[in-house]
Protein backbone atom coordinates (compact mmCIF):
# COMPACT_ATOMS: atom_id res chain seq x y z
CA UNK A 1 0.00 0.00 0.00
CA UNK A 2 0.96 3.35 -0.69
CA UNK A 3 -0.31 6.78 0.60
CA UNK A 4 -0.04 9.65 -2.22
CA UNK A 5 1.72 12.13 -0.32
CA UNK A 6 3.96 10.39 2.04
CA UNK A 7 7.56 11.12 1.89
CA UNK A 8 8.60 7.49 2.90
CA UNK A 9 6.47 5.12 0.54
CA UNK A 10 8.44 4.30 -2.73
CA UNK A 11 5.44 3.97 -4.87
CA UNK A 12 4.55 7.65 -5.02
CA UNK A 13 8.12 9.30 -6.46
CA UNK A 14 8.31 11.14 -3.44
CA UNK A 15 10.93 9.72 -1.81
CA UNK A 16 14.86 10.99 -3.26
CA UNK A 17 16.65 9.20 -0.93
CA UNK A 18 18.41 6.18 -1.79
CA UNK A 19 17.98 3.17 0.21
CA UNK A 20 21.23 1.62 1.51
CA UNK A 21 20.21 -1.40 2.97
CA UNK A 22 16.83 -3.64 2.02
CA UNK A 23 14.89 -6.69 3.40
CA UNK A 24 12.23 -8.74 2.28
CA UNK A 25 9.76 -5.90 4.25
CA UNK A 26 12.18 -3.42 4.80
CA UNK A 27 14.67 -0.68 3.75
CA UNK A 28 17.00 1.65 5.65
CA UNK A 29 17.92 5.38 5.04
CA UNK A 30 20.94 6.86 6.34
CA UNK A 31 20.24 10.36 7.82
CA UNK A 32 19.78 13.81 6.06
CA UNK A 33 20.06 15.59 9.48
CA UNK A 34 23.03 17.43 10.67
CA UNK A 35 22.85 17.07 14.34
CA UNK A 36 23.20 13.07 13.24
CA UNK A 37 25.30 12.44 10.70
CA UNK A 38 25.79 8.59 12.28
CA UNK A 39 22.53 7.28 12.50
CA UNK A 40 19.45 5.80 9.89
CA UNK A 41 16.48 5.08 10.03
CA UNK A 42 14.77 1.43 9.52
CA UNK A 43 11.59 1.99 7.47
CA UNK A 44 8.41 -0.65 6.17
CA UNK A 45 8.14 -0.65 2.29
CA UNK A 46 4.71 -1.15 2.95
CA UNK A 47 3.00 1.91 4.43
CA UNK A 48 1.53 1.99 7.60
CA UNK A 49 1.12 5.04 10.08
CA UNK A 50 2.80 3.62 13.59
CA UNK A 51 4.59 0.08 14.55
CA UNK A 52 1.38 -0.80 16.27
CA UNK A 53 -0.35 -1.36 12.75
CA UNK A 54 2.77 -3.38 11.23
CA UNK A 55 2.06 -6.97 10.50
CA UNK A 56 3.52 -10.02 12.19
CA UNK A 57 5.55 -10.62 9.11
CA UNK A 58 7.32 -7.04 9.05
CA UNK A 59 7.62 -7.77 12.71
CA UNK A 60 9.44 -11.06 12.12
CA UNK A 61 11.63 -9.37 9.63
CA UNK A 62 12.78 -6.38 11.82
CA UNK A 63 15.55 -7.81 13.41
CA UNK A 64 17.34 -8.62 10.17
CA UNK A 65 16.87 -4.89 9.06
CA UNK A 66 18.22 -4.01 12.18
CA UNK A 67 20.91 -6.16 12.45
CA UNK A 68 22.07 -4.74 9.10
CA UNK A 69 21.65 -1.25 10.08
CA UNK A 70 23.49 -1.89 13.22
CA UNK A 71 26.57 -3.50 10.63
CA UNK A 72 26.17 -0.03 8.42
CA UNK A 73 27.06 2.36 11.23
CA UNK A 74 29.17 0.02 13.30
CA UNK A 75 32.32 1.20 10.65
CA UNK A 76 31.92 4.53 12.58
CA UNK A 77 33.00 2.04 15.44
CA UNK A 78 30.35 3.30 17.97
CA UNK A 79 30.24 2.67 21.92
CA UNK A 80 26.06 1.74 21.80
CA UNK A 81 23.25 2.74 20.24
CA UNK A 82 20.45 4.62 20.52
CA UNK A 83 16.88 3.40 19.47
CA UNK A 84 13.61 5.67 18.80
CA UNK A 85 10.29 5.10 17.43
CA UNK A 86 8.20 8.76 17.45
CA UNK A 87 4.30 7.51 17.39
CA UNK A 88 2.01 10.37 17.02
CA UNK A 89 2.71 14.23 16.59
CA UNK A 90 3.13 14.75 20.23
CA UNK A 91 6.19 12.22 20.48
CA UNK A 92 7.56 14.14 17.50
CA UNK A 93 6.32 11.60 14.62
CA UNK A 94 6.87 14.15 11.76
CA UNK A 95 6.67 11.80 9.17
CA UNK A 96 3.53 9.47 9.03
CA UNK A 97 5.21 6.79 8.20
CA UNK A 98 6.48 4.37 10.42
CA UNK A 99 10.23 4.36 10.95
CA UNK A 100 12.45 3.84 13.73
CA UNK A 101 15.55 5.79 14.27
CA UNK A 102 18.61 3.82 14.84
CA UNK A 103 21.26 6.91 16.56
CA UNK A 104 24.92 5.48 16.94
CA UNK A 105 26.80 6.56 19.98
CA UNK A 106 30.36 7.83 21.10
CA UNK A 107 31.86 8.39 24.37
CA UNK A 108 33.19 11.94 23.38
CA UNK A 109 29.67 13.76 22.60
CA UNK A 110 28.40 15.95 24.62
CA UNK A 111 24.76 13.65 25.91
CA UNK A 112 27.36 10.49 26.28
CA UNK A 113 25.28 8.36 28.92
CA UNK A 114 22.28 10.39 28.36
CA UNK A 115 19.55 7.99 27.26
CA UNK A 116 16.31 8.59 25.19
CA UNK A 117 14.43 9.77 29.09
CA UNK A 118 17.19 12.03 29.52
CA UNK A 119 15.24 15.34 27.86
CA UNK A 120 12.54 14.67 29.80
CA UNK A 121 13.84 14.79 33.12
CA UNK A 122 15.52 17.74 31.91
CA UNK A 123 12.11 19.59 30.99
CA UNK A 124 10.66 17.97 33.95
CA UNK A 125 12.94 19.55 36.27
CA UNK A 126 14.24 15.82 37.47
CA UNK A 127 18.02 15.11 38.72
CA UNK A 128 18.75 12.80 35.77
CA UNK A 129 22.12 11.74 37.55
Amino acid sequence: MTEPACRFCRGNGLLDDSPVHETGHFYTLMSRDPELPRAAMVIPKRHSPTPFEMTAEEWADLPAALAATRDLLGRHAPAGFTLGWNVGAVAGQTVNHTHLHVIARFGDEPLAGKGLRHAFKIAAGVNSA
